[in-house]
């Protein structure tokens, strides 16, 4: 499997994130497109995560920007803004904003694609999606935990990079 993303010069487009104006996204963040490729047959669901380890030294934990799963396994994009528009069915889980550093508890921003804005220096992001052979028992604002014990002998294979966003300024 394989999965890519659009950069610019190795790093992801700023309206990705809080480099971007709010007016370019009153609704909230944008979440990147991302192509998925190769998939294997028997895949019956894809699972992603997209987690900010570079922010460790930052907050002391890895930083969860978004999950997702029961993404259907024919699926060969998710467009721009996917976690928002509803374009593509599947379930979101919470991103670190719904922890107890942050205590949000908005769904619209708890549940969906939370915008890069590293404060320190320059972040990789990483992106890893997975085929799975069933679809998972999880439903809207699953935990990142229960993803990885839904998934638990149903990989199929797994694909994972890195998403570059500039530091904040």
């Amino acid at each position: 499997m394989h999965i890519s993303v659009p950069t610019e010069n190795g790093f992801l487009d700023d309206r990705y994130g809080r480099r971007a104006s709010r007016q370019q996204a009153p609704n909230g963040p944008v979440s990147f497109p991302i192509t998925i490729s190769d998939v294997p047959a028997g895949t019956k669901t894809l699972a992603f995560t997209l987690v900010d380890f570079d922010a460790i030294p930052v907050g002391g934990l890895p930083w969860i920007h978004w999950i997702g799963a029961n993404i259907p396994g024919d699926v060969r994009k998710l467009p721009e803004n996917a976690s928002r528009s509803g374009v593509i069915d599947f379930v979101q889980g919470h991103n670190s904003t719904a922890g107890n550093v942050i205590g949000e508890t908005d769904p619209e921003i708890t549940t969906r694609y939370a915008d890069p804005a590293p404060p320190d220096q320059d972040h990789a992001y990483t992106l890893t999606f997975y085929a799975l052979d069933k679809e998972l028992p999880l439903k809207e604002g699953f935990w990142m935990n229960e993803l990885y014990h839904a998934m638990a002998g149903h990989i199929i294979d797994e694909a994972k990079i890195d998403v570059n966003y500039r530091q904040i300024d």
